[in-house]
């Protein structure tokens, strides 16, 4: 059976805030080991998406800090020890000083994340 860890996931994204560790699965889902070091609301990013928000859906657990996922039906918050699962359509904010491992569906999650790219790209 595969398995991955944070140093040696075949994967890395450093960028202002962020530091991620990927591993793309057999079976159609991706490991995400993410770090943030700066507060974001990264909402605008999302835009071309459907509804502008992300279209993937994630599994994760809250190593350190905190993530909030902005949904139709509101803003939910995760804090250190949560376990949570968030379905598609939601945006991300970032808070300094989080860790998470998180799980998705490889599919999804890079047809967001060629969006969210374009975007930060045309942003700088």
């Amino acid at each position: 059976m595969p398995k991955t860890s944070k140093s040696n996931a075949s994967e890395t994204v450093e960028m202002e805030g962020y530091e991620g560790h990927l591993e793309k699965f057999e079976g159609g889902y991706t490991v995400s080991f993410e770090k943030y070091t700066a507060d974001a609301d990264l909402t605008e990013f999302f835009t071309g998406l459907p509804n502008d928000q992300c279209q993937a859906a994630h599994w994760g657990y809250v190593l350190t800090g905190k993530v909030t996922y902005k949904t139709a039906s509101g803003d939910e918050t995760y804090e250190a020890g949560d376990a949570y699962y968030v379905p598609p359509g939601h945006t991300p904010v970032l808070h300094a000083g989080t860790e998470i491992v998180e799980f998705s569906p490889t599919e999804q999650l890079q047809q967001t994340l060629d969006v969210v790219g374009k975007n930060m790209e045309a942003a700088t």
